[in-house]
């Protein structure tokens, strides 16, 4: 990577930090749009766990201050969450209780433990499906989403790993190897965005009970829970953490066979060319980190890492842009893409190829600077 680059990549980010506070992230476009309050949520628990990923690899303590008083701003002194609520039964919120960890490692505070008790007490009455995993959202019944399983597993997997003597950890486990045997392909090896156990979904097929398509941001969510989950996972549960790198594995060699000559992936995966489709942003950079974290771990073989910065690079080229303003952005993000709910989103390529695509969005901005310092501790 030239210097340029670095300064770029380094530029953008300190000019995100410079314009966001945790009651207005200029990176939540969703919130911006809403033109609502910002509540706990995981598009900025993405981007704080990016926040503390380039602090460790700097040691600048400006990064460890925002990140902290990001999350201070929703952990009260009493471990209470500020506009969380366990009732709700939403896997999205699990997901920035991950830094709370972090968090209490290094200052031994314990509101951390508390709001982790917290959040870790919505995992215990979540509601599930017969097959044993959690709902994707309380509203959202008898579904599994590819999306959850990044929401929630890494931060289960913490939990039972660190404060449970691993109890439960094999529980983990079990709702990955569902999501293997339910939602998977046979024949191309990507898997679905979702599934709905009841086949009352208008958008799942009522003999499989999966969505009509392989929508990238939902594979990429899978990549990194895959790696996260296998990061937490003592290897005294030997069999279960190599699973996990296997799967892994399994999925990129997948994956490989649809990645575009720019290195970039495809909104809808298997679907390069179709009218409408497009070289996505947000989706890319998970798989660019999941494999460029995998390789470093040694969850992946190091060949795989080419993949990988192929990826990464290719977002640069295309998508790491100088607005009219002269400043630099990240474009080619869809917003956001689901199953269900009020409107028409019924899994099809052309719900997917509508949903707005917009610039400087954490669910893109996230794993590309979390991809970024992969590379930069590959140089370490």
């Amino acid at each position: 990577m030239s210097k340029n680059i670095d300064e770029r990549i380094m530029t953008y980010f300190d000019f995100l930090l410079e314009n966001s506070t945790a009651e207005a992230p200029m990176w939540n476009i969703e919130k911006i749009l809403e033109g609502t309050p910002n509540k706990w949520n995981y598009i900025d628990g993405c981007m704080i766990i990016a926040v503390l990923a380039l602090y460790e690899i700097t040691g600048d303590e400006k990064y460890f201050k925002f990140a902290k008083d990001f999350v201070d701003y929703f952990v009260e002194e009493d471990g209470n969450i500020k506009t969380y609520r366990v009732e709700e039964y939403n896997l999205d919120n699990v997901n920035p209780a991950r830094n709370l960890f972090y968090f209490y490692d290094k200052t031994g505070d314990e509101k951390y433990k508390k709001a982790i008790e917290l959040v870790r007490s919505q995992l215990e009455n979540m509601p599930r499906t017969n097959e044993g995993n959690f709902w994707h959202k309380k509203i959202y019944p008898y579904q599994v989403w590819l999306d959850g399983l990044f929401m929630a597993q890494p931060f289960y997997m913490m939990y039972e790993t660190k404060f449970n003597r691993m109890e439960k950890c094999l529980d983990s486990i079990h709702q990955f190897e569902n999501v293997v045997r339910l939602m998977k392909d046979p024949k191309t090896g990507l898997y679905y965005h979702g599934y709905d156990e009841s086949r009352n979904m208008y958008w799942a097929d009522k003999d499989t009970g999966c969505s009509k398509n392989f929508w990238l941001r939902a594979i990429g969510w899978f990549a990194v829970a895959l790696v996260d989950t296998a990061e937490s996972t003592d290897e005294r549960l030997y069999y279960e953490f190599q699973y996990l790198q296997n799967i892994l594995k399994d999925l990129i060699d997948a994956l490989e066979k649809y990645q575009d000559e720019s290195g970039m992936f495809w909104q809808v995966v298997d679907k390069p060319g179709v009218p409408g489709n497009y070289l996505e942003t947000s989706g890319t950079a998970l798989v660019a980190y999941a494999i460029l974290k995998g390789v470093r771990l040694g969850y992946l073989p190091k060949k795989y890492e080419k993949i990988g910065l192929d990826a990464f690079y290719g977002i640069v080229d295309k998508y790491l842009v100088i607005d009219d303003d002269g400043k630099l952005g990240l474009d080619g993000i869809c917003l956001v893409a689901g199953l269900g709910g009020p409107a028409k989103r019924d899994g099809s390529m052309e719900y997917y190829f509508s949903e707005p695509v917009v610039k400087n969005e954490a669910k893109g901005v996230a794993p590309f600077l979390l991809a970024y310092t992969e590379i930069l501790r590959r140089r370490d």
